[in-house]
């Protein structure tokens, strides 16, 4: 069992790595089109409604996810509750928004929004029939069947955004391609996992998961909340292209730490559930994560701090300078974002939603305090109070979790700062060689360059068990 459950959180961090590397792939390509082709405004009219559909898609999903992946045993029962509940609940929020859209609009000032609100939240009619069957494939880490999932949607989504922004469709474009992904995601998840729903309606299943899932739903909504009210700040106190500004270094950003965050989510959960009831085994996977987060987390986050200029001028224009900045410091509290996922999951698979949900709510809480504070000093200052925040809330992620495995802060602090350390001073390092080369293109394949190289190196004279291993599952060679 030892060696099965190894084997499938091996492989199912290499799937995950794959679909993940190919999918920013696909962005990277897609967002260098459309930025190109449309403005701030575009982007600032899709950002300043990203919260509304985030906060939405958390009470559709309901903790089902998570709930189920807990239960010992999941029926047929289950999952159709689940089913049903999606869609009852997409329903009223779809009904709610399509009403409140003019309110949104006046809050705004911006009449164009009545509309833009009741065509984009169509997506949550249609995310609502992926949930269930996304839960059987979660549960069973289907991870190449969730990579192959991802793909198709967001080339089929990317493709439609790009036709309609080239016909001259704006921001409608961006809003299509989000409900062709989420429909995609719908259609392929049933196909993929082979559930299928009855027509008999029975709730009766979801009060049993209730207690832990409602804990998630309020934190899932804080989360959503707290990723996307920044955007509602800019928003209400700026104008509509500092927050295209914002909501493009966002997504960069986003983009490179999810590439982490995404290969844990489809393995963490799972493989911390089924080592619960062993805690010393627990233990020694949680800190291989942590290690291995850590290993890829900082270098890549860190050099795309580096970047950013060159990244973002070369890819999408200077007439996106100004999000270049906000993406430098981004990108530093990036670095730690995949680990505070990874210490959230093992809250989650301990069966500790309550304290996963205090912690977000309190996240949330000064976070909206210090932004408040900031609005007067303008939105590099909002921006980087933001950042300072989501690092230093590490250390309260830690407290949170380090009774559930009795992991020390000297053990985490073994397994985080080699690779902290060593990122750090690889990238200023570089910064000082490279600061003299005006040459945007070289400037850029330079540093990339030196800082992949250095790091290999370093940790292959250091002889790093995580780099070892890493080389010899990709050489298909046994791993001790």
């Amino acid at each position: 069992m030892a060696e099965t459950l190894k084997e499938k959180t091996a492989k199912g961090l290499l799937w995950g790595g794959f679909s993940n590397g190919l999918q920013q792939i696909l962005g990277l390509l897609f967002g260098i089109i459309l930025a190109r082709r449309l403005s701030q405004a575009d982007y600032g009219m899709i950002g300043v409604l990203a919260i509304f559909s985030a906060v939405a898609a958390c009470m559709q999903e309901g903790g089902f996810i998570a709930a189920l992946n807990r239960k010992k045993e999941v029926t047929q029962r289950d999952y159709n509750a689940v089913f049903w509940m999606s869609i009852i609940t997409s329903i009223c929020f779809y009904l709610l928004f399509f009403f409140s859209a003019p309110l949104i609009a006046d809050f705004y000032d911006e009449p164009r929004l009545t509309s833009l609100a009741r065509y984009s939240f169509l997506s949550f009619l249609f995310v609502s029939f992926s949930i269930a069957p996304r839960a059987y494939i979660f549960r069973n880490m289907m991870v190449r069947q969730s990579s192959i999932i991802s793909l198709v949607s967001m080339a089929l989504s990317g493709v439609v955004g790009i036709m309609m922004a080239y016909q001259g469709y704006a921001y409608w474009g961006l809003a299509t391609q989000n409900i062709v992904f989420t429909l995609s995601v719908s259609v392929l998840n049933y196909w993929f996992s082979g559930w299928r729903p009855s027509l008999h309606i029975d709730l009766n299943p979801i009060r049993d998961i209730l207690g832990f899932s409602s804990k998630l739903i309020v934190t899932n909504i804080v989360v959503a909340a707290n990723t996307n009210y920044l955007s509602v700040l800019l928003g209400k106190f700026y104008t509509v292209d500092e927050v295209g500004d914002f909501t493009q270094a966002n997504k960069w950003n986003t983009m490179g730490h999810s590439l982490i965050t995404n290969m844990l989510y489809s393995i963490a959960q799972p493989v911390l559930t089924k080592t619960q009831n062993e805690p010393e085994r627990q233990k020694q996977v949680f800190r291989k994560l942590l290690r291995f987060t850590a290993f890829i987390a900082f270098p890549a986050m860190l050099c795309l701090s580096l970047i950013s200029e060159e990244f973002i001028v070369i890819l999408i224009t200077d007439k996106w300078l100004s999000s270049a900045q906000m993406l430098r410091v981004l990108c530093v509290s990036g670095a730690v974002m995949p680990i505070s996922y990874l210490f959230s999951n093992l809250l989650i698979s301990s069966g500790r939603s309550s304290a996963y949900m205090w912690s977000t709510l309190g996240l949330c809480a000064v976070q909206l305090v210090i932004l408040g504070f900031c609005v007067p000093f303008g939105i590099n200052r909002m921006v980087q109070a933001y950042a300072i925040v989501n690092i230093l809330w590490l250390g309260v992620w830690f407290w949170l979790s380090h009774n559930e495995i009795g992991l020390s802060v000297s053990e985490a602090v073994k397994d985080i700062s080699p690779y902290l350390i060593l990122s750090v001073v690889i990238v200023i390092a570089t910064w000082f060689v490279t600061r003299s080369v005006t040459n945007l293109y070289v400037c850029l394949v330079l540093r990339v360059a030196m800082v992949a190289v250095a790091y290999c190196l370093a940790l292959w004279v250091l002889r790093s068990t995580i780099f070892k291993e890493v080389i010899l599952f990709i050489t298909k060679k046994e791993i001790k």
